[in-house]
């Protein structure tokens, strides 16, 4: 009788429980203790399910704590609920206290654990889970695996795919998408993730996504692209969240040619499948469109959007910027005030950056103003552009009013003024900020210390350069010991900055970069040391840099100045796309080691390639002329600077063919030439017809731009010691001895030449 009225009461009370009848369930629960029913394990069983499924927490507690008996499913429900709700420490506490556990028990742990974001605490619960000897279940391995994720632990993730093909739930398409985004967000989509893909008898739009998403953050574009199409082959059904994560690679690299074919057809299908409304695909679409630098696609696609955010506004604003347009990057941020939404840290920082990109520092200044409350990041921004083109007192200035405003400057504040103090050379500021750095605690962070190396070097205090590097040695990367190596360069210390890179290449940390081939490269052109220069450009080749543009053009440099002129020809020729500065450097290289034809020859290929020239490749092939004799070239090719090329001869320019027509004997040519410049005030000029009077002993002339530079600039000894060299060169003896007797009288006095042997 009793074993009947047991289940009519249950079976009550499991109708309640489907229906939600929290009323009806709570009389039959009066009953039951007035009945001395509730000593009954699976009627109370029966009460803690109906007042969990309708979340009543204080009934379902009263319920369990006050059962005089437990068994497992009293248990694991009441850890059930305790997890649903999200009260971790209470399903702490029941399943510490629980007397056996199940699978169950487990997964709901585990499961918890994870939705709180305390995944390594997850993994550790299913280490011991497995250690008791428990069998994971497809939950169990879903739970972890998405722990993994989260963490990057690809190492567990790769231990659960094992349990999961032993236990033969490596097919199962709940597991196997989880383990495809492990993969995927552990970067290891491409070893293991696309075996377990391939596994799969039918993917569903889950799986497909996954893989995407994973190829992708390999950069493997192309694969990601013949997954996708793979996916539309199938039928199987492509969601806006798909196509915006296609999306998310169909932009063109830097490298790339700035096409945006794939984005364009992405696009249609959106259009075709009509997620036309979906913000988040719209606002991919509009990224995608700016990366391409199509802003007028952009423009219409912002345009037809029925919704907008934020981000839509800051992806305009930046792909303006992008495109040099800070008059439009401008404009975006006025409509998106006057349509109601605020700007935030992202579009502050994206209108400064367009301000300056575009050179337009006024209305940068005049948008940093108008920003309420600037966070450090929207300074960082502000003074970065400063540095960036050169406005380096305003950037000091601009720091010292940030320091008025209760901010505190992060590592990058310190190390953009860092960088100012060293263009300025402000030894005083460098210091300041030295012991800003020292005060917030990161003096030993790498920027920093590479900042100060750089200031301390600049202002040629290369032993407290010495002292910080040492100093943070163990905390160093590249940057720190190529600011060092610069240093030692800049401050004509070439031996110490070869023996300072021999040192960073014995290290067993640290690998040169091509910065620092580039640099020790240019301490070897100092030292004219072809021996070293020869073993660091092995160096190079070994450690895959020889395809960099700056290094291929500091090693041209290096062979050009040892004289190895045909090395420099060799590095030279194998450059596959070449710049304007490493043109310059052979042409150079040419003239200073007396090949005047090769560098002429060079200088016409170089514009018949279509390289456009500036005005130091003007200087090396002139002075190519000179060295050559080459004077109606020379003057050809002076002519054809404005007349071709739109660029106004400078004072470099004029010196070299006056010097050129002085060698050839054409003195008069050359003194015509002077008077007729810009720059006929200067002595450079000249002086060097009076060294060309020497050598062809023409002394009337001499005498005569003698009297020109001592009236230019009396104290200048060039004109008494020029002039006495053309008396001796035509046996003059007594005027020669005139002249030096007037320089005594002057107290003009002649610096002492010295010599240099290496």
């Amino acid at each position: 009788m009793r074993s009947r009225s047991n289940r009519y009461l249950a079976n009550l009370l499991r109708f309640c429980r489907e229906k939600r009848c929290k009323l009806s369930g709570k009389i039959i629960h009066g009953f039951v203790v007035r009945t001395g029913f509730n000593s009954d394990v699976y009627l109370c069983n029966r009460l803690l399910d109906l007042y969990c499924e309708c979340g009543d927490g204080d009934y379902a507690r009263k319920v369990f704590y006050e059962m005089p008996v437990r068994d497992v499913y009293s248990w694991n429900a009441f850890l059930t609920f305790s997890c649903k709700v999200g009260n971790l420490e209470e399903a702490s506490d029941v399943f510490d206290g629980m007397p056996e556990r199940d699978v169950v028990s487990w997964n709901n742990m585990i499961s918890v654990l994870v939705r709180k974001g305390l995944e390594e605490k997850a993994l550790v619960v299913y280490e011991r889970m497995v250690s008791q000897g428990f069998l994971p279940s497809r939950f169990t391995l879903a739970s972890v695996l998405s722990a993994c994720s989260k963490v990057l632990d690809g190492v567990t993730g790769m231990r659960c795919h094992g349990v999961a093909v032993k236990t033969g739930l490596e097919k199962n398409i709940f597991v196997g998408n989880a383990l495809l985004s492990m993969y995927g967000k552990c970067g290891l989509m491409v070893d293991h993730g696309v075996r377990v893909f391939e596994s799969l008898s039918e993917p569903n739009e889950v799986s497909f996504t996954a893989v995407i998403n994973g190829l992708a953050r390999e950069s493997k574009v192309f694969e990601a692209v013949h997954v996708f199409r793979l996916m539309c082959e199938k039928g199987v059904k492509v969601d806006s969240v798909c196509l915006s994560n296609i999306l998310s690679i169909s932009a063109p690299r830097e490298e790339c040619d700035g096409s945006n074919v794939l984005g364009k057809q992405i696009h249609s299908l959106a259009l075709r499948l009509g997620f036309v409304g979906d913000l988040h695909l719209n606002n991919s679409l509009l990224e995608v469109y700016a990366k391409s630098r199509d802003m007028n696609g952009a423009e219409m696609i912002f345009d037809e959007m029925v919704e907008v955010n934020v981000v839509s506004w800051n992806i305009m604003i930046a792909g303006f910027g992008q495109e040099y347009r800070s008059d439009k990057s401008v404009e975006y941020l006025k409509r998106m005030r006057d349509y109601g939404f605020e700007p935030n840290e992202v579009t502050c920082i994206s209108v400064l950056g367009a301000c300056f990109r575009s050179g337009d520092v006024e209305t940068g200044r005049r948008v940093f103003s108008s920003i309420p409350q600037p966070s450090v990041s929207t300074w960082n921004a502000m003074l970065s552009g400063y540095s960036k083109y050169e406005h380096y007192d305003e950037a000091i200035n601009l720091f010292r009013r940030m320091q008025f405003q209760n901010l505190r400057p992060d590592r990058t504040t310190l190390s953009v003024i860092l960088s100012s103090c060293a263009r300025l050379r402000f030894l005083e500021g460098g210091k300041q900020i030295h012991g800003v750095a020292i005060r917030t605690g990161i003096s030993k962070n790498s920027h920093i210390v590479s900042g100060l190396i750089a200031v301390y070097s600049e202002c040629e205090k290369m032993e407290v350069s010495e002292c910080i590097f040492d100093d943070c040695i163990n905390y160093l990367d590249v940057a720190c010991w190529n600011s060092m190596i610069t240093g030692f360069s800049r401050n004509s210390m070439d031996t110490k900055a070869l023996s300072f890179f021999k040192r960073m290449h014995q290290t067993s940390v640290l690998f040169p970069n091509e910065t620092s081939y580039a640099t020790v490269l240019g301490s070897c052109s100092s030292l004219c040391s072809l021996l070293h220069g020869r073993q660091f450009h092995g160096q190079v080749v070994k450690s895959g840099y020889v395809s960099d543009l700056f290094v291929e053009t500091a090693l041209t440099d290096m062979y050009c100045k040892c004289g190895a002129i045909d090395s420099a020809k060799e590095v030279f020729d194998t450059v596959l796309f070449k710049n304007t500065v490493l043109w310059n450097e052979m042409i150079h290289g040419y003239a200073h080691n007396g090949r005047g034809d090769e560098a002429v020859g060079l200088y016409r290929e170089m514009i018949t390639s279509g390289e456009k020239p500036d005005r130091i490749t003007f200087v090396s092939v002139l002075t190519a002329c000179s060295h050559s004799g080459l004077v109606d070239t020379g003057l050809e090719i002076l002519g054809s600077m404005q007349r071709d090329h739109g660029i106004e001869p400078e004072l470099d320019h004029y010196i070299c063919i006056v010097d050129c027509l002085g060698r050839a004997g054409r003195l008069e040519d050359a003194e015509a030439l002077a008077e007729a410049t810009p720059y006929k005030s200067s002595s450079v000029l000249w002086e060097i017809i009076l060294s060309s009077c020497r050598v062809h002993g023409n002394v009337s002339l001499a005498r005569r731009v003698a009297e020109k530079l001592t009236s230019l600039d009396p104290q200048n000894p060039a004109a008494y010691v020029l002039l006495s060299n053309t008396y001796t060169s035509v046996r003059q003896w007594d005027e020669s001895a005139a002249l030096q007797e007037l320089m005594n009288k002057s107290r003009v006095r002649k610096s002492p030449g010295r010599s240099w042997i290496t």
